[in-house]
């Protein structure tokens, strides 16, 4: 691995826990952020002909604290805040920016929750996470939403502006708002898996990349909250979901539905981790929540060997269960859908039918998809074609359009008569 990409890496590693502690110390994270880019860029400039240093966290942290301290001095009502930084960081001790970063857990912690604060829109919550707790670039992260860098960066920056203005202070939840507050950081976490694990968008329909930061800050989140069982609750299932990645498109990138995965190539490690997160969710002694019971459903088609051998009885009661504390028409659709395998496709559609005139789910093109799979079954074949084609002109992806429209035309063709 050559030096730049060394540093890139490092600094996916290392920036959201400098912001964290700059943040602290100075009260304000956008300020936090671009003294810790200025750290980055310096790395970049020095690092190639000097080396990578023995401590590169350490460098990184010491070098943003300076020139912390060299903005301070330029302002003049930073002159004390100045002085107080200067005096913490004693260049007699040079493992002073190490032992900064000891307190980081806090610091992250609190980093997060600023990240997805209320007074920031949803969207933003979303783009400000991946840059200062995930530590991607503006332009990765307008790539993984398909929208010009331009926009996302301003995205970005109105969102820091907006916890300025508001004067949102560096400081965690107090214990009342802290459910609540935690409640918004998962949703956020949860965003980012979901848009990799079936893409609303774009020519790619799992994007791993994505994926893969949503579990890595679930995985921080756990570490910093060990009580909580709905964080792993999450974790379990985003690992759970993504261990079918290997087998949820073909050569072509076409979707597999799961009755035709093939398990055995299902990653195994990712089963594991994920089924030990949910039995610490669980073993909590807490109610379940949402994501655990969404993650204990994953964990039924997990443990099945085949399709056949799932518990679909369970998987029905673990929706019907979700369906009270978290109602919605997405989950009575997946539990029409559990249905359709545990007490047939006249049961499953009958819940199906009852959210017609739910608005929701006129613009949301796997009802249609279930539905004409439903009417298919019960061999209402010129209903199912037309549901299949409603659903393939809202597809938001073509892979999902194509297979929509392939099983349109074929059920088209069976019901011509032979000749």
């Amino acid at each position: 691995m050559d030096v730049r990409r060394s540093i890139e890496a490092l600094w996916r590693i290392e920036s959201p826990r400098i912001i964290a502690t700059l943040a602290r110390q100075i009260g304000d994270v956008a300020v936090a952020e671009d003294l810790a880019s200025e750290a980055f860029v310096a790395a970049l400039e020095q690092w190639p002909s000097d080396g990578v240093p023995p401590r590169p966290g350490a460098w990184l942290m010491s070098t943003a604290r300076h020139k912390a301290i060299d903005r301070a001095r330029r302002e003049e009502t930073g002159r004390r805040k100045a002085a107080l930084m200067a005096a913490d960081l004693d260049d007699r001790a040079p493992d002073a920016a190490e032992q900064a970063l000891d307190r980081i857990p806090d610091d992250l912690l609190t980093l997060v929750f600023i990240a997805c604060h209320p007074v920031l829109a949803p969207e933003s919550r979303v783009a400000l996470t991946l840059r200062l707790v995930a530590g991607l670039t503006t332009d990765e992260i307008a790539r993984a939403f398909l929208v010009p860098s331009a926009t996302l960066g301003q995205r970005v920056s109105r969102a820091k502006r907006t916890l300025s203005e508001a004067r949102v202070p560096f400081e965690p939840p107090p214990a009342e708002e802290l459910p609540a507050r935690v409640g918004a950081v998962l949703k956020v976490i949860y965003l980012v898996f979901n848009e990799g694990y079936a893409a609303t968008s774009g020519d790619q329909w799992v994007r791993r990349d994505l994926a893969q930061e949503a579990m890595r800050l679930g995985r921080v989140l756990a570490g910093l909250l060990p009580r909580e069982p709905e964080v792993f609750g999450l974790v379990a299932l985003m690992e759970l979901q993504a261990s079918r990645f290997p087998t949820r498109t073909d050569a072509d990138g076409a979707p597999v539905l799961l009755e035709h995965q093939d398990r055995r190539r299902w990653d195994r490690t990712l089963i594991t981790h994920g089924l030990a997160m949910l039995d610490r969710a669980t073993g909590l002694g807490r109610p379940l929540g949402p994501y655990t019971l969404q993650a204990a459903i994953a964990g039924y088609h997990a443990r099945a060997v085949t399709f056949a051998d799932t518990d679909w009885a369970g998987i029905v009661a673990l929706y019907d269960a979700l369906g009270q504390l978290a109602p919605s028409p997405v989950v009575e659709l997946n539990r029409a859908v559990a249905l359709l395998h545990s007490d047939g496709p006249e049961t499953a559609l009958a819940v199906v039918d009852s959210l017609l005139d739910d608005r929701r789910m006129a613009r949301y093109h796997l009802f249609g998809a279930v539905r004409g799979d439903l009417l298919l079954r019960l061999g209402r074949n010129a209903e199912a074609a037309e549901q299949l084609e409603r659903a393939a002109e809202l597809a938001p992806t073509r892979h999902e359009r194509r297979l929509l429209l392939e099983r349109m035309t074929t059920t088209l063709a069976e019901r011509r008569p032979d000749r």
